[in-house]
């Protein structure tokens, strides 16, 4: 039974016949004009454009954009890592050692003993057998699953998978399918159906979801691959650094075995405030990954800088655990208070990633402005991101915020959002 995606068809052009500017014009490309025109509603709207706005200097719990300081929840610098004196003097120090490029595949000759360091650090951490660490988040989910699967393999991802692991999946040319969002149940009939079609079939899921901050029954997903003979990767991006006692994840959350997930993948970028991905679990998978893997193989080596800084946060995470644990207070009192004034957070729970669903991108606009313009930035998530229906501002939590910065922004989006849409807050409560 074909699983995959609709084929896409096929424009052919007669012989003779004139070749449409919108082919080879990029200007033309119907998916660009859409775009510009797209752009072009929001400014007749006087809605400015919210996206790419330059800050200037670090961004943690506070932001500085056009000489403004601003009060930031728009950055995953969850524990304070990027900002970190000691942090920042590693990536210094890496650089003045080894410079600010390796200039080469870590392959032929841009290994540095820094970046096995860091793979060894990462595995500690995890409990695994060994890590390999890759230049980019997204490009380790993509070049990971597109060279893992392929052909007669198949993929099952949650329905809110992230954009890396659909390509990954679709750069691998196996069958694909996703299941309910966090219903393992659902993931399970499918390998009822079809796990005896396929050679390998890898289940995909996430430690948090980066848009609604909720995350998988991880027992329940080892258990269904264990008895369908599959194996689980679990994408820990925005797990590491804010689940857990000490911040391993999803793993340490729920108490299981390293051993148990056969593929733990991270980002570098995210608690550990620096840029990269890693791959850990059984010293075959990485030694496998080192030496065929696409993205690693014809890739520049991990930088000097990314990697001394991330070896010197993974530390200071091990040193400092207090920062996990002001880091889940805080997120626990900004969901408790958004609750408290009919704030609709979602599925959020337990994580440092708390949407406010406003279900119209229109009025998302306005609110991001609305607090903006009272020193509060924080970006909207619009359709075609999300449905409609699920048009959001999204607020990332650190260990660096206040409290007083908590509650004075809660306080101020129940002011703006009266004013924008008096009846938000009444059908929130009573819903």
């Amino acid at each position: 039974m074909y699983l995959g995606e609709e084929a896409q068809p096929k424009i052919f052009h007669p012989v003779g016949a004139e070749i449409a500017e919108e082919t080879y014009q990029i200007a033309k490309f119907p998916e660009y004009v859409q775009l510009r025109q797209a752009l072009d509603t929001s400014e007749a709207m006087g809605l400015s454009n919210p996206f790419f706005t330059v800050h200037q200097g670090i961004t943690s719990n506070r932001t500085m954009i056009d000489g403004r300081e601003l009060t930031n929840f728009s950055s995953f610098n969850y524990v304070g890592m990027s900002g970190d004196p000691v942090v920042i003097k590693a990536a210094q120090d890496a650089a003045a050692k080894y410079g600010a490029s390796v200039s080469a595949s870590r392959l032929v000759s841009g290994e540095k003993d820094l970046h096995g360091e860091l793979e060894r650090e990462i595995s500690r951490f995890l409990g695994t057998e060994a890590a390999i660490c890759f230049v980019a988040g997204h490009g380790t989910n993509e070049t990971v699953i597109g060279h893992l699967m392929g052909p007669g393999d198949l993929i099952l991802h949650d329905a809110l998978a992230h954009n890396s692991i659909l390509q990954g999946a679709i750069l691998s040319g196996a069958r694909r399918r996703s299941f309910e969002h966090n219903n393992p149940k659902a993931a399970e009939e499918l390998l009822k159906q079809y796990r005896h079609e396929y050679r390998r079939t890898l289940i995909v899921i996430e430690g948090v979801y980066s848009m609604d901050g909720d995350y998988p029954d991880l027992p329940k997903f080892i258990d269904i691959k264990r008895r369908h003979k599959a194996m689980l990767m679990i994408d820990d991006a925005h797990s590491i650094g804010t689940l857990g006692v000490t911040g391993r994840g999803i793993g340490e959350f729920f108490g299981v075995a390293a051993e148990d997930v056969d593929i733990w993948m991270g980002t570098l970028s995210k608690a550990l405030g620096s840029c990269g991905g890693y791959i850990s679990g059984c010293k075959e998978l990485v030694e496998y990954l080192k030496y065929t893997a696409p993205g690693f193989l014809y890739s520049v080596g991990l930088s000097p800088p990314n990697a001394g800084a991330a070896l010197a946060a993974l530390r200071l995470l091990q040193a400092e655990p207090q920062r996990v644990r002001r880091l889940q207070q805080r997120s626990r009192l900004f969901l408790t208070l958004a609750k408290q004034r009919g704030l609709n957070t979602g599925m959020s729970k337990d994580s440092p990633v708390v949407p406010v669903i406003l279900g119209n991108s229109v009025h998302c606009l306005h609110l991001s402005k609305a607090l903006f313009e009272r020193g509060i930035n924080v970006q909207p998530i619009l359709y075609p991101a999300v449905e409609e229906s699920a048009a959001r501002l999204r607020f990332f939590i650190t260990s660096e915020h206040t409290e007083g910065q908590i509650r004075f922004t809660i306080d101020t989006m129940a002011e703006e959002l009266e004013r924008i849409h008096p009846e938000y807050l009444t059908e929130t409560l009573e819903s």
